[in-house]
Parts: structure tokens; sequence; C-alpha cells
């Protein structure tokens, strides 16, 4: 029996390959993105604290030392400033992240087409095997039909 073979099978091998880098790709920016979030998560916390510093220096009852205030209300503006500025990175990157989910889409789709048609032309090939096999089985039946009736 003779065993069907794509003739683009290159084709969909360089088109699985592509979808695979997309995927990596789409993979690292996601890691990119927990990287940030977490980075994010940790300046909101560093404000927190200072804000409770700041509070506890406000309501400790001792005298207050300006320089201390002082240095603590600019760490906080330059924690806020960092904050808002790292969001700004993340919208960046989700930005980038849905343009490449529309690009791992993309090669997907040009993946499950070449797959659909090695299917049906697969299919193709085994359904005119079976036609010319049984046609075989016909005409040897036939043949001895024949030379039986003769």
């Amino acid at each position: 029996m003779k065993k069907y073979s794509f003739r683009l099978q290159t084709v969909l091998e360089i088109r699985e390959k592509k979808l695979e880098n997309k995927r990596r790709e789409m993979a690292e920016i996601i890691k990119q993105l927990n990287e940030q979030n977490q980075v994010l998560g940790d300046l909101i916390s560093k404000q927190t604290n200072v804000r409770g510093n700041l509070e506890n220096i406000y309501n400790g009852g001792e005298e207050l030392d300006i320089t201390e205030i002082t240095n603590y209300k600019d760490y906080l503006g330059k924690v806020i400033v960092d904050a808002k500025n790292q969001g700004k990175i993340i919208e960046q990157t989700q930005y980038l992240l849905r343009f490449k989910q529309l690009e791992v889409t993309e090669a997907l789709k040009e993946v499950k087409i070449f797959e659909k048609l090695k299917e049906t032309q697969e299919k193709k090939f085994y359904q005119h095997y079976d036609y010319v096999q049984a046609k075989e089985i016909d005409d040897i039946s036939s043949t001895r039909y024949n030379r039986v009736l003769i």
C-alpha cells in the first residue's frame, strides 16, 4: 500500500515553527508583565510603609524632626512617581501582549488551514486508493468468472 505524503509538509512545518516562536515570544512578554506587576506591588508596599511611618511620626507625641519628615515626604514623592511610571510601563507591555496575542492567533489560523488541507487531501488520496483497489479486485473477479464460463 502506498503511503500518503503531503506536498506542502515543509510549508506546514515552517508555519508550525513560526507559531511556536510566536508563542515563545508571548510567554516572554507575559513573564515580563508578571515581573513588572511585582515591581509595582513592591512600590505600592513601600508607599504604604512610608505613609505609615509618617503617621507614626506625626502621632508619636514626640518632638517633630523637620528633616526626617522632609526626607520621608521626598521619598514618598519619589515612590509615587516611580509607581506611576511603572503603571505606564505595564500599560505598554499589556499593549505589546495584545499585539502578540493577535500574531499568535494569525499564526494558529495559518497552521490550521494547512492541517485541514492535509487532512482533506489525505482523505481523498485514500478514497481514490480504495476505489482503484476495488476496481482491480472487480477486474480480477470478472476475469476469473469469464474463464470459468469458457
